[in-house]
């Protein structure tokens, strides 16, 4: 929280403005081209990072599929988990978030920005909707993001057990998956701290359908799951 409002304080004069702006692109995004609401957002997220102190370190942008339809599974550590890779990341995608976080203030603008959906994961028939429609989108070469844990991790830098059913769009799509470390990207808003501070963002090399076919769900879960902790283990 105390860096939140330090992004603010920061801000001040720009803030009326850019949550203005970003409001106004949330209610009318299918007047604007993804490119352009993508672009309105990592302007905010510059503004934001700069009065945080927040720097944010990306690695393996080379390693992003060429075409787009791909989804990045990253492991999640917090609410600043999507800010830190859509700073990184010169591609749009949008998110597959969870319903208890889609009514968070200016989360919940940044989401209808980005045309997100929300999970509701006590509801079968609502997830399942959910995975066809990301799967269709993604065979129509949008690009999405999705945490497989299914809740953020509380031991910093260590990941939970990622679940195999997250992973049903990617398979239904066929599309290529791409394993994303993010290294301390909780203490930007889940610790006190408003120290300077860096956020790794590593993009892994993608698992293309070829080579996760003959997989089952839970089997890519754990493959992914490895080469997140492996990045993790060997930066931080």
């Amino acid at each position: 929280m105390k860096r939140i409002i330090l992004m603010v304080l920061y801000n001040i004069i720009l803030v009326p403005y850019l949550y203005i702006k970003l409001c106004y692109y949330a209610s009318h995004a299918d007047k604007y081209p993804e490119a352009e609401r993508y672009e309105v957002l990592k302007l905010i997220d510059r503004r934001a990072m700069k009065g945080g102190r927040i720097t944010i370190d990306a690695h393996g942008v080379e390693n992003l599929p060429d075409k787009d339809g791909f989804i990045f599974f990253p492991n999640h550590q917090g609410l600043f988990d999507v800010l830190a890779i859509l700073q990184a990341c010169p591609r749009p995608f949008s998110v597959v978030m969870k319903k208890e976080i889609q009514n968070t203030p200016f989360l919940k603008q940044v989401f209808q920005c980005m045309k997100a959906y929300a999970l509701d994961r006590d509801d079968v028939r609502q997830s399942m909707k959910v995975i066809q429609q990301v799967a269709a989108e993604v065979k129509n070469g949008r690009n999405y993001l999705i945490f497989a844990e299914g809740t953020r991790s509380r031991n910093k830098n260590e990941l939970l057990e990622m679940k195999g059913g997250s992973f049903k769009s990617a398979t239904k799509s066929q599309c290529p998956i791409v394993p994303v470390a993010l290294i301390n990207s909780y203490q930007a808003f889940d610790t006190k701290s408003i120290k300077k501070l860096t956020v790794q963002v590593h993009f892994l090399k993608p698992l293309y359908y070829e080579e996760y076919k003959n997989m089952k769900s839970t089997e890519i879960a754990a493959e992914v799951k490895h080469r997140i902790e492996t990045v993790i283990k060997e930066n931080e």
